[in-house]
């Protein structure tokens, strides 16, 4: 990827452009183009190209752009960049109103789930899924060399992970496991490097894990795909003073203080100056999007857990990558990173809505099932659903254990049973038992 052109600094434009800015400023046409340009966060980069195509300056559009922003722009402490420039952003009106959907939809009791009629079994079910997918793509978004469909079988099936890329996913998982037991713990250096060493367990030289970058590790962001270096973070021994500003940044709850920070708005700063410290080797991204889920579940939102970010972060990889750039090219301004991210929050929301909408259909698909044949439990109409309706041709205990949250006596007791009643047939796969629909 190509680092996108600078913004052009206000005071050369207002020089050069003086006479078409006090234009512009009075004119319908410059202010709707402002206004749809402010709730997109849009850059530079692309405010010079779509301002000409509708026959707008791009300089007088620009500086109405920046000047709006910087006139609204709130102060985050104690994140800084290189130079000491403090982060900032300003919330849009469509930044606004998604973070009260968020606080309408992910925030408190469960609410979304509680008006539902899904039992606590099938609520357990969906967050070990969304742990296993978050875990998953957070992995491929690093590069690991595995598929979404060979680690989602290796860990319903609780295989051992045969490769690096494998690994990376196990670890993963245990890394957003290890999050959810340290709610209630402020971060750390101890715990930090903790959470270091269960993301790249086996994944780098053990000499490299759990420990901050030192210089000669020659450490720089770099797009895989050109080898263009996007990011070269701060020296490395400021990393102590800084990654301490962090953690004070992190562990208070700034809605109890003055100024007010959303929580939301917190986690994504969290995410945004994780990445830009880079502290470690390697690992930062995932470290970093595993924090997200920290902060945002430490402040109630618990939902968050039933919603796999990185599956559609994975989906607009360059967005997301030209996110950072951007925040860090203009004026460290977290508004284009937290544009991206609510944009991202509000496409995984609509996923868990489609899930309750579509899991209230099957449940009434498996009360008929039950009505006709009153032996079977409401586990084992899932596993008649799953292989007739969701294109599975097959399944095993560890893999109906893991989808249900169950124990293994359970998983397997109710496969035997609809085994013996004849829904299913069952064959050995090397030492595995497998099951399949009984065609017949």
């Amino acid at each position: 990827m190509k680092h996108p052109p600078a913004p052009p600094d206000l005071e050369t434009i207002y020089s050069a452009h003086e006479k078409s800015i006090t234009q512009a400023v009075a004119n319908n046409a410059y202010r709707t183009y402002v206004q749809t340009a402010q709730n997109q966060y849009e850059h530079w980069e692309k405010t010079r190209y779509r301002a000409k195509g509708k026959k707008l300056d791009p300089n007088a559009v620009w500086f109405m752009i920046a000047m709006q922003r910087q006139l609204n722009r709130q102060t985050l402490p104690l994140l800084v960049d290189k130079d000491d420039h403090p982060l900032q952003f300003w919330l849009t009106d469509e930044s606004q109103r998604q973070l009260l959907l968020i606080d309408q939809e992910l925030a408190g009791r469960l609410s979304s789930f509680s008006s539902t009629r899904l039992t606590k079994e099938q609520k357990e079910k969906y967050i070990v899924n969304s742990l296993m997918e978050e875990a998953i793509a957070s992995s491929l978004l690093e590069g690991a060399p595995t598929t979404r469909k060979e680690a989602k079988q290796m860990l319903r099936n609780q295989r051992r992970p045969k490769t690096i890329g494998e690994q990376m996913v196990v670890n993963n998982y245990h890394a957003m496991m290890f999050i959810k037991e340290h709610l209630n713990d402020n971060l750390t250096t101890d715990l930090i490097h903790e959470l270091h060493r269960i993301v790249c367990e086996k994944t780098m030289p053990d000499d490299q894990i759990g420990r901050w970058r030192k210089t000669e590790d020659n450490v720089a962001v770099v797009d895989s795909r050109d080898d263009e270096i996007m990011h070269t973070p701060p020296d490395s021994d400021q990393l102590d003073k800084r990654m301490r500003r962090l953690f004070r940044f992190a562990n208070k709850f700034w809605n109890q203080s003055t100024p007010f920070i959303h929580p939301i708005v917190q986690a994504i700063a969290i995410h945004f100056q994780f990445a830009y410290e880079h502290p470690y080797c390697d690992g930062n991204g995932r470290v970093a999007r595993a924090l997200f889920y920290w902060s945002t579940m430490r402040h109630r939102y618990w939902l968050f857990e039933f919603m796999p970010l990185s599956t559609k972060i994975r989906k607009s990889a360059i967005r997301y990558g030209k996110a950072f750039v951007y925040t860090e090219q203009d004026h460290f301004d977290l508004g284009y990173f937290l544009a991206y991210h609510l944009r991202v929050i509000q496409l995984a929301r609509k996923d868990l809505h489609d899930y309750l909408e579509k899991q209230m259909t099957r449940q009434h698909e498996a009360s008929k099932l039950q009505q006709q044949d009153g032996r079977l439990n409401p586990r084992q109409t899932l596993i008649m659903h799953f292989l007739r309706h969701e294109g599975h041709s097959e399944i095993s205990i560890a893999e109906h254990q893991s989808r249900q949250a169950i124990s293994y006596p359970t998983a397997r007791s109710d496969l035997l049973q609809l085994n013996e009643w004849g829904y299913l047939t069952m064959r050995k796969k090397g030492k595995k038992q497998i099951f399949m629909l009984n065609e017949s």
